[in-house]
């Protein structure tokens, strides 16, 4: 379970994480966060908020088995009960890790983060493939009118 704490702290370093819950609405709102995570003991208010930050968006909230305090660890951001993590690779692995720890409780929310970045990776390969394709297109038609 440490490993989970270990990638918060990793992604909040290489700036793929928005801590504090106005950062986290305001990813969200935006399309950038790609999962939202909740500590354990956030308030009511805190969970209420971050319901209505996610409420008809397509992306899951997780409510983590750690504390503020162990968050706020992680991340070096002392108070903060909500993240939103911005990458879908690093929220796969979060994700990954948390369901290795509780299949019962992560599992499913884990498949569907799984899955999203599976998609992710073969339309950003797709795509490289076809700008290869334009750029190699655009030096032969150069050729052929010198």
């Amino acid at each position: 379970m440490e490993k989970t704490l270990n990638y918060l702290g990793i992604a909040r370093k290489a700036g793929l994480l928005e801590p504090g819950e106005e950062n986290s609405g305001a990813a969200v709102r935006t399309g950038k966060a790609k999962l939202l995570l909740l500590a354990a003991d956030a308030s009511d208010n805190a969970r209420r908020r971050a319901e209505g930050y996610v409420h008809r968006r397509k992306i899951p909230l997780v409510r983590l088995p750690y504390t503020k305090e162990q968050v706020s660890d992680a991340i070096g951001k002392p108070g903060c009960s909500m993240v939103a993590v911005t990458d879908i690779g690093l929220a796969s692995s979060i994700m990954k890790t948390l369901a290795e720890a509780l299949p019962e409780k992560y599992g499913e929310t884990a498949e569907e983060i799984r899955l999203k970045n599976e998609r992710t990776a073969r339309q950003r390969r797709e795509a490289a493939v076809n700008d290869k394709s334009k750029k190699l297109g655009n030096k032969k038609a150069e050729r052929k009118t010198d």
